[in-house]
């Protein structure tokens, strides 16, 4: 059974799957990784030459591939949810855990990075994260587990998620 983690942008998706690969000694995985190594682009890269449209194709392809890997931690990047079919195929490998944050929280976090989140390019960044969320709120509310980050470090989140997980 894998660990799958998804949420919006900056709610600690890959910090928080690093962690928990060391601890179950599991193979990790990262979507927006992965396609950047496969395409040799960056997200906002292939965002800017291709779409939107062609990232989520990607997306889609890339968790096809990693969906039928046993008893991996996978971090999704935080549109994959937007295509049913994607998250039918990560509920089938394992269990799926939605990160949230504020949007406070997550403009805080992104302030190191703005150039890498082309969906947050504009004068109102606060007001687009709010604008997605909502957008995004009815798909992230069909995860079966929601685990908020808001104040906590990577390892008190993976913490909680090896406290919710079901027994083997």
């Amino acid at each position: 059974m894998s660990i799958v983690l998804t949420g919006f942008m900056a709610t600690g998706k890959s910090a928080v799957g690093k962690i928990l690969s060391q601890r179950l000694r599991r193979p990790f995985f990262d979507t927006d990784d992965m396609i950047e190594k496969q395409t040799g682009l960056s997200i906002a890269q292939i965002f800017t030459k291709a779409g939107e449209a062609a990232f989520r194709d990607l997306e889609a392809q890339t968790i096809g591939l990693v969906s039928v890997i046993p008893d991996a931690v996978i971090a999704t990047g935080g549109g994959v949810p937007l295509r049913p079919t994607n998250m039918t195929e990560l509920e089938k490998s394992g269990v799926v855990f939605c990160l949230t944050a504020s949007p406070e929280t997550v403009l805080e976090r992104l302030r190191s990075e703005p150039a890498t989140r082309p969906l947050l390019q504009g004068d109102e960044p606060l007001r687009r994260i709010q604008e997605l969320l909502a957008e995004r709120s009815a798909v992230y509310a069909r995860c079966s587990h929601r685990v908020a980050t808001d104040g906590k470090t990577p390892a008190e989140v993976a913490d909680q998620i090896l406290a919710l997980l079901p027994a083997a």
